[in-house]
C-alpha cells in the first residue's frame, strides 16, 4: 500500500527524515515508535501529502506521491496530534465541514457524518459545541474527522495523548474495528503498550532513521534474555571481563560508554552470578541496570535514554 525509498526531509541544516526506507502492507496497522523529535510526525505528514520532501521516492496505492498527489488525497485520512476542530461548532457541523472538503454532499454527506459519529460514540452529542466536550471526546471527534470520507489509509499521529483510560480503550477498540474492515493504518506513538497491543509491525525511529523494523514479538527477541549494564572501575572491568563472559547465562560482555554491557540468555539468573563474582573479587558495583525483554527495553536499548525535545 505504501512504498518509501530513500525519503529525506531537511529544515535548513537539520535533517528531520534521513534516507528512510519502509513498506506498509494493505490492511495492517503499522506503528512508528520513537522519542520526541524522531521524525515520526514529519514522515506521516509527507505521506499524507501535507509536506513536500527533498529526496527519495514514495508510492501510495500505486500512485507516485509527487506526480499523482491529487489521486492520493481522497484515499487518505489524517488525524493530527493537535486537535483540528472548530470549538464553537457542533460535532455534526465539524464533520460536515470536513466531509464537504472531500466533495461529499446531500444524502451521502449526512450518511457519512452519522456513521462517523456513531463509530466514535458521539451521536448523542452531535449538536453540542465542541468547546463543551471533554479531552477524550475531542480526541474521538478528531478521529471521526479523518474518517468521514471513508479513506483506505488512515494516519493517526499520537491519537491518545492526554486522554483518560476509558477514552483510550474506546479508541483502541475502534482502531481494531477499522483494521477488521481492511483499512491500512499508520500509527505513531511513544507509548510502548499501545504499539504492542495494536500494531502488526513496528518501526523504531530516532534522528530521522529507522533503527529496527519487525513485529513487536520480533523486536522483543532482539534483546534475547535481557541485557545488564553495570558500572565498575575501569581497571576492574578489564580484569573481570573474561570471567564475566564465562558466567552461566551470559552470551556476551563488552564495554560500552564506559559501562559493562552483558547480553544474557536470562538476565534475572545472570545478575546474581555477576554480583557474586564482584563480591568475591572485592569489586564495588557503582551502578546497575537490568533490561528484561519487552518493547520498552528494546526501545531504550536502540535509542538510548537521553531526553530529546
Amino acid at each position: 500500500m505504501i512504498a518509501v525509498n530513500g525519503l529525506c526531509k531537511k529544515y535548513g541544516s537539520r535533517i528531520a527524515v534521513n534516507h528512510l526506507h519502509l513498506n506498509v502492507r494493505e490492511g495492517e496497522i503499522f506503528g512508528l515508535l520513537g522519542p520526541n523529535g524522531a521524525g515520526k510526525t514529519t514522515t506521516i505528514s509527507i505521506l499524507a501529502t501535507l509536506l513536500p520532501f527533498d529526496e527519495g521516492q514514495v508510492t501510495i496505492a500505486g500512485y507516485d506521491l509527487v506526480r499523482e498527489a491529487g489521486k492520493i488525497k481522497p484515499l487518505v485520512g489524517f488525524v493530527p496530534q493537535e486537535l483540528a476542530l472548530y470549538p464553537t461548532l457542533g460535532a455534526w457541523d465539524n464533520l460536515a465541514f470536513f466531509g464537504r472538503i472531500y466533495g461529499l454532499h446531500g444524502a451521502l454527506l449526512k450518511a457519512r457524518v452519522s456513521a462517523a459519529l456513531e463509530l466514535v460514540g458521539l451521536s448523542d452529542r452531535a449538536k453540542d459545541a465542541v468547546r463543551t466536550f471533554s479531552g477524550g471526546m475531542k480526541r474521538r471527534l478528531n478521529i471521526a474527522a479523518g474518517l468521514v470520507h471513508q479513506p483506505r489509509i488512515l494516519f493517526l499521529d499520537e491519537p491518545t495523548v492526554g486522554v483518560d483510560p476509558q477514552s483510550r480503550n474506546f479508541i483502541f477498540e475502534h482502531i481494531e474495528q477499522l483494521k477488521a474492515t481492511g483499512m491500512t493504518i499508520i500509527y505513531t506513538t511513544h507509548y510502548m503498550e499501545e504499539a504492542e497491543r495494536l500494531c502488526d509491525r513496528v518501526a523504531i525511529m530516532d534522528a530521522g532513521r529507522i533503527l529496527a523494523l519487525d513485529t513487536p514479538q520480533g523486536l522483543i527477541a532482539l534483546l534475547g534474555g535481557g541485557v545488564i549494564y553495570a558500572s565498575l572501575s575501569a581497571a576492574a572491568v578489564e580484569e573481570l571481563l573474561p570471567e564475566i563472559r564465562a558466567l552461566p547465562h551470559v552470551q556476551a560482555a563488552s564495554i560500552q560508554d564506559n559501562r559493562l554491557k552483558i547480553e544474557t540468555q536470562a538476565a534475572r539468573f545472570a545478575l546474581p552470578k555477576l554480583i557474586e563474582l564482584c563480591n568475591m573479587r572485592d569489586v564495588p558495583i557503582l551502578s546497575l541496570e537490568m533490561l528484561e525483554p519487552n518493547l520498552e527495553s528494546v526501545f531504550l536499548y536502540l535509542t538510548g535514554k537521553r531526553l530529546r525535545d
